[in-house]
């Protein structure tokens, strides 16, 4: 367990000469905007510690310097992307190089999204005690059976990812993941802008006026949730802003009758702010608006029937080479390209193309079929099955 400043930085001058380190971090965030980081843990194949964020006086310096600015050592964590936006939120900056052992098990297996725990007991046959799994990890001191399951991750990582990356070489399909971590790894999704927080509200249509009032309100919300560190849900919930965006309340007074609101609003200093967010909002500009759905012309109403044919095939051809299914294309691709889309989908692009996306489109412009044979169902190009009719 690392306190001190000078022992965390003796150990991150070690680290720095492995060929990678397994990271995880413990935290909370159910109270709060920002996540409170807890716990960091961390182990190559040599040693391991938990280094504990909340000690006084304590300089993680060395840390954010080895995770952001050592381009030679691999991060490695499993389903990663929570542990990297805290780290982003200490440093604006992401680790790099990264590797996500829950990602490359898709690469390798069918398996969608697989938890660490499954993880463990796959490759290294061991069960995980689950007893300190929802530990207050802010609460010190920790014991000595919390430290243990908290370092358990990392050293279980690094015994792991040798392994698994053997077998990524063996299958030649590391060049499958390269995107899968820069994307990982890109700042830009964990920038926390207020300005495009609108964006993960659901919202239908394309009403500039509407989108416009939406985003005024969700930067409103940010801001609020901010100052008061308090999760944004709590300021007002994502139905609520919906609704206020397509339903503007023309006083203050009216939002005392906003499903979602309390009768306080209507007087009170938080309901006069956003009344303000309200009256300074503007139509969204047409390069913001969302793109048009496509229509699905070309195939009619038989597009629907399409894309589940289309995700029966990713189905055969997911367990033909034992890859999850998600790896290869998602849902929404595959109604998109049932839809007559041809362009900006990730499985018509790269490794993706070659692997599904060409039987994909063959599927969709008649050239593939299915077929049983031996008791099992099969894809296979109509020229190859099809004999020419009779003269």
């Amino acid at each position: 367990m690392i306190t001190k400043s000078e022992d965390l930085a003796a150990l991150c001058e070690r680290l720095a000469k492995s060929d990678f380190v397994a990271v995880d971090t413990e935290f909370m965030r159910e109270n709060t905007y920002w996540p409170e980081l807890c716990l960091v843990q961390i182990a190559d194949t040599q040693e391991a510690a938990a280094i504990d964020p909340l000690a006084p006086d304590l300089d993680l310096q060395p840390l954010w310097d080895l995770l952001t600015g050592n381009e030679d050592v691999l991060k490695v964590f499993h389903a990663g992307g929570q542990d990297v936006e805290i780290i982003y939120n200490f440093t604006n900056r992401t680790p790099h190089p990264i590797f996500d052992t829950q990602i490359a098990q898709m690469a390798i297996s069918q398996s969608e999204q697989i938890g660490y725990s499954n993880l463990v007991e796959s490759w290294l046959g061991l069960t995980i005690d689950k007893g300190a799994r929802f530990t207050d990890w802010s609460r010190r001191p920790l014991t000595e059976r919390q430290i243990e399951y908290a370092i358990g991750d990392v050293t279980h990582l690094a015994k792991i990812f040798p392994r698994m990356l053997k077998r990524l070489i063996k299958t030649d399909r590391g060049e499958w993941l390269d995107q899968e971590m820069e994307k990982l790894a890109d700042p830009e999704n964990y920038r926390n802008d207020p300005t495009i927080a609108w964006k993960r509200i659901k919202a239908a249509g394309r009403n500039a006026g509407v989108l416009g009032r939406l985003k005024a309100l969700a930067a409103w919300r940010e801001h609020e949730a901010r100052g008061k560190n308090i999760p944004r849900g709590r300021i007002v919930r994502d139905e609520t802003l919906a609704d206020l965006a397509s339903h503007p309340p023309k006083t203050q007074s009216d939002l005392a009758k906003v499903r979602g609101l309390s009768q306080g609003w209507k007087d009170n200093e938080i309901g006069k702010r956003l009344m303000q967010a309200l009256a300074a909002s503007e139509p969204l500009p047409e390069d913001e608006l969302p793109p048009r759905a496509p229509r699905g012309a070309p195939l009619g109403k038989e597009g629907s029937l399409v894309a589940d044919l289309l995700k029966l095939l990713l189905k055969i051809r997911a367990r033909e080479i034992d890859v999850a299914s998600r790896l290869l294309a998602r849902s929404e691709e595959l109604e998109l390209l049932a839809a007559g889309v041809r362009k900006n989908l990730a499985m018509l692009e790269g490794w993706r193309f070659k692997t599904f996306g060409k039987d994909a489109l063959d599927l969709v412009e008649g050239k593939l079929a299915f077929a049983v044979v031996d008791g099992r169902l099969k894809m296979t190009h109509v020229d190859d099955t099809v004999e020419p009719a009779p003269e």
